[in-house]
């Protein structure tokens, strides 16, 4: 079953957790993504009114979206809502779920090739693809989406796993359209100077090649954000770079000057 870095969930996070046996007051309940962790989910957290019969709502070997409304870390084990849980946090949560089984699923076949197995497997490269981007799925589909082992290496994996990861995500893995952000500082002297920043940035937001959407946010002067809306990472990155080093030729062309920066420098 698809793995969270952590070994215990926050209080508000939202799980997927098998229901192991029913009472009469409530439903225990193991976690899917956090190995060992047990739960309890209340009968008054079943559902909203009043519960007859608790049987009518949840049974053994049920598969469950629940809220986390408390954590004991010292037992392992968490109380739990399925009430408090919304349609759309629900429908989210189910996407992610089959989302990651898939990509475990390419996690175990890359390792089943390296003569490894799934708990090597997550020590190896998946827990650290999960903390560089936050889920497996999303690892793999960077690979993916760039035809190219390099975002896998990138998060400090070994260049085997890389390798086999990134050619099973390129075979399996339809890549979806990417969102990124960059910054650029634009200033200006002249008389018309701010005129002639918003042309520069009228010519971002006007960009239109490779499929791709530019839209333009300040920030505080002399800096606007870039919002990218791509067919993947690859043409993302080409196309704001080239979209803001256009608009600083312009604004340099009339006086003013500018910088390019793919992220903020913390501090």
């Amino acid at each position: 079953m698809p793995r969270k870095l952590s070994e215990l969930p926050e209080e508000g996070e939202v799980v997927m957790a098998t229901v192991e046996r029913v009472e009469d007051h409530g439903a225990f309940v193991t976690l899917d993504e956090y190995p060992e962790v047990e739960g309890y989910i209340h009968i008054s957290e079943v559902a909203s009114g009043w519960v007859k019969n608790i049987r009518d709502h949840v049974k053994e070997g049920q598969k469950v979206v629940a809220k986390v409304i408390k954590v004991n870390p010292k037992k392992k084990y968490v109380n739990l809502s399925l009430r408090r849980v919304t349609d759309h946090q629900r429908k989210e949560k189910l996407k992610e779920w089959k989302r990651e089984q898939r990509a475990e699923k390419l996690l175990e076949m890359a390792a089943e090739e390296l003569g490894k197995d799934l708990d090597e497997a997550y020590e190896e490269a998946g827990y650290k693809l999960i903390e560089e981007y936050g889920s497996l799925y999303d690892a793999l589909e960077r690979a993916a989406s760039n035809q190219s082992p390099e975002p896998l290496l990138e998060a400090g994996i070994p260049k085997e796993w890389a390798e086999k990861l990134a050619e099973l995500a390129i075979e399996n893995i339809e890549p979806g359209r990417v969102k990124i952000e960059a910054y650029v500082d634009l200033s200006c002297p002249a008389p018309n100077g701010v005129e002639i920043i918003k042309e520069a940035l009228r010519r971002i937001e006007e960009y239109d090649e490779d499929d791709v959407k530019m839209e333009v946010q300040y920030v505080g002067a002399p800096r606007y954000r870039i919002r990218v809306d791509a067919p993947d990472y690859k043409t993302a990155e080409k196309a704001v770079r080239k979209a803001a080093e256009e608009a600083i030729e312009y604004v340099e062309e009339h006086g003013g000057e500018g910088e390019f920066h793919r992220e903020l420098e913390e501090g």
